[in-house]
């Protein structure tokens, strides 16, 4: 959606019709290229975006034709067929397009998660780790201060015992 678009997007929701219609009822992709395309006086926006809300009209009132003859085309999601058939596949790709960007986001928000947990985890090795080696490196020292306690015991025995012979 453009930036325009977007704007009387937000200023229709705002509006007293808007909120009639936000009674928690769907908005389908047709009225809201209808709201996007309109101006504040209820004209088109363009001579171009007028042709296209006609277009849309006709396709829809064919579609509640067949509908109201055949039970089983189901109106309910028709407003994509119709944006297709009317603006061409490039309006159902940008659809797609912005889905995957929402995708996108979502999963660039859920890798900065995990990496920052990694992060986290990571840390708690490495503090696991140094406090691992302290205690490990005590323990060396303790046993070599023991050693060399056990050695200098054994050095006096031996000069002892060269002295006795």
């Amino acid at each position: 959606m453009l930036r325009y678009q977007w704007e009387d997007v937000v200023r229709f929701w705002n509006s007293k019709k808007g909120e009639e219609v936000s009674s928690g009822q769907k908005v389908g992709r047709l009225q809201l290229f209808e709201i996007t395309h309109r101006k504040k006086d209820g004209s088109p926006m363009t001579s171009e975006a007028g042709e296209i809300m006609e277009k849309l009209k006709e396709k829809k009132a064919e579609y509640e034709a067949i509908a109201s003859t055949d039970s089983s085309v189901n109106l309910e999601n028709i407003d994509n067929r119709i944006i297709t058939e009317v603006l061409g596949p490039e309006s159902q790709a940008q659809a797609e397009v912005q889905r995957l960007r929402g995708q996108i986001a979502e999963m660039q928000a859920s890798t900065v998660e995990q990496i920052a947990e990694v992060e986290r985890k990571y840390e708690e090795l490495q503090q696991q780790l140094r406090a691992d080696a302290t205690a490990k490196e005590a323990e060396a020292v303790a046993m070599a201060a023991e050693h060399s306690k056990k050695y200098d015991e054994l050095q006096l025995q031996l000069q002892y015992m060269m002295q006795m012979f």
